[in-house]
């Protein structure tokens, strides 16, 4: 049984607040319970996303999040606990449009494991060649580099060339692909 709605806006000063509310419950002998909540305005997002496990009797999901959306950025923060698999962890992203024609915008995420108290930091890049051709290139803290050519050879059909390379490791071979999607 799923229960979905669109969303929904009130006014609450002189701010217009939408909200989204699905939830949904499985048909086994022990269902998994899930509830999804989103409020927002056209600047912030704040959202939380639930799982309850009826045969244990436990929490077995618990995402929340926000953010704040401006013109030509984007900043958001997560909360990711998955219990008995230590997924727990936080992540923060950046990511601003630095000229709109172009398409050409940089982004950065800090993720925090709090289980392996480990930080990994990321950024990239990307940028439109033309109308038909993008680049994108991303680094992270744990020395592995990727980038990726895009090309739409006709329409919703898309060539892609990508690599990654394990900077910090001398032994793992670099890897590259292609790949081609078709769409009629």
């Amino acid at each position: 049984m799923n229960n979905t709605r669109k969303y929904d806006c009130i006014l609450i000063l002189p701010l217009l607040w939408c909200y989204r509310i699905s939830s949904s419950i499985g048909l086994a002998a022990d269902p998994i319970v899930n509830f999804l909540g989103v409020l927002e305005t056209n600047v912030l997002a704040l959202g939380i996303d639930i799982s309850f496990d009826m045969k244990t009797e436990n929490f077995t999901k618990c995402n929340a999040g926000l953010s704040f959306t401006n013109a030509d950025l984007i900043a958001s923060l997560a909360l990711h606990v998955i219990m008995n698999e230590k997924g727990d962890s936080v992540n923060a992203s950046y990511y601003h449009i630095l000229n709109p024609s172009t398409n050409t915008t940089v982004g950065a995420e800090v993720t925090h494991s709090f289980s392996s108290n480990v930080n990994t930091i990321t950024v990239g890049t990307q940028h439109v060649l033309d109308p038909l051709t993008t680049i994108k290139a991303s680094v992270n803290s744990d020395g592995k580099a990727s980038t990726l050519i895009q090309h739409e050879w006709r329409p919703r059909s898309l060539f892609t060339n990508f690599g990654k390379v394990d900077t910090k490791s001398n032994d793992k071979i670099p890897k590259v692909g292609l790949a081609l999607a078709i769409k009629p």
